[in-house]
């Protein structure tokens, strides 16, 4: 007994030389470096927002969540421009007739809408979704509507009816309702955008319900790439017509192809022109638009999708801040218009046609 109790004595009395010989090796070598950091770390959140769902990609060395940040912003963004909550700002002007601002974003939704009201001559207008709803093209999605009394509406529609300063909007007429549908995603897009950049994100991708805003590079140093979608009547296509390298840009298409219906074998498109209140008639099937910024892209998306192909690029060929994407048909079949500016930004899928 004695004697093994000695032996395990000796035993710990070596491990421990050992254990000290190794620290002191190791001490005298030279300090190995610190591993590299890796790459902005990618990260991606996904949500649900203005009855349609976002997604945001972006590079961040911290590898931030934003998502409740993002969510919380939207949930506020929405309290004051949705047409579907009855308490926001924008639900109780229409009940009314004057509303003093309650927050930034409906001054600025205005003040953008009415420029862009001035640029397209009338094209793009807020007020017209009364004529949206009474030819079937409401909430409830595209439906066949009996008879549509237009020279009546006509009379609530105009943005000049519209009147704001620095505090407060009013109406000329108690019927004119405001709808920002056209522009609201647009312009969540880039909150959504200034917000990231306030955080110190210099690389992102934001999308809504199809409007982008690209900043910086992904994470291999591109340019974000993005796709148009072929123009197709069937709702669950996801083909890609082309993509386009997005340059610190906004982005946004508006297209007739999905949302319409037929009557008396006349076909009824979903965009409707404020100034004759009938749906338009003509060859345009989508109009893609990049811009400073994706409020101005996506109302004069909707612009140039009121206008069709011809006046699409006279608006275009007119603006010195605007790229547009045009796809349109004729009887040879389906061709496409590339602003000068975009034409090194854009590749194929299914072939070049111009």
């Amino acid at each position: 007994m004695h004697k093994n109790a000695r032996k395990n004595i000796i035993y710990s009395i070596i491990l421990l030389l050992v254990v000290f010989l190794v620290y002191l090796y190791r001490q005298n070598q030279q300090a190995p470096p610190p591993p590299e950091p890796e790459k902005d770390g990618k990260t991606t959140i996904t949500g649900k927002t203005m009855g349609t769902s976002y997604r945001i990609v972006y590079m961040d060395e911290l590898s931030r969540d934003f998502k409740p940040s993002v969510d919380s912003l939207l949930e506020v963004f929405n309290a004051s421009l949705s047409t579907y909550i009855p308490s926001s700002e924008l639900s109780r002007f229409n009940q009314g007739d004057t509303l003093a601002f309650e927050s930034v974003y409906l001054p600025t939704i205005l003040k953008t809408s009415y420029d862009v009201y001035k640029r397209t001559d009338g094209a793009f207008d807020p007020t017209v979704g009364p004529l949206v709803n009474a030819w079937g093209f409401g909430p409830d999605g595209a439906q066949l509507k009996d008879s549509v009394d237009v020279f009546q509406l006509l009379r609530f529609v105009g943005f000049e009816k519209i009147n704001f300063d620095t505090e407060k909007v009013w109406k000329t007429q108690p019927e004119v309702y405001l709808d920002f549908s056209a522009i609201a995603k647009g312009y969540g897009v880039d909150v959504v955008a200034g917000y990231l950049e306030d955080q110190g994100i210099e690389d992102m991708l934001v999308e809504i319900g199809g409007e982008l805003v690209a900043r910086g590079t992904n994470e291999n140093g591109e340019l974000w790439k993005v796709g148009v979608n072929q123009p197709s009547e069937d709702v669950s296509s996801r083909d890609i017509f082309s993509i386009i390298g997005l340059d610190n840009k906004g982005m946004a298409t508006s297209g007739n192809y999905r949302n319409f219906y037929y009557k008396d074998s006349v076909r009824y498109s979903h965009t409707i022109n404020p100034k004759t209140g009938n749906p338009v008639n003509h060859t345009l099937l989508s109009a893609t638009v990049l811009a400073e910024d994706c409020m101005t892209a996506d109302a004069i998306a909707t612009a140039m999708m009121v206008m069709g192909t011809e006046k699409a690029i006279d608006l275009q060929d007119s603006q010195d801040n605007i790229d547009a994407f045009l796809i349109y048909s004729d009887s040879l079949g389906v061709h496409t218009f590339v602003s000068d500016k975009l034409k090194p930004y854009v590749s194929y899928i299914k072939g070049e046609k111009e």
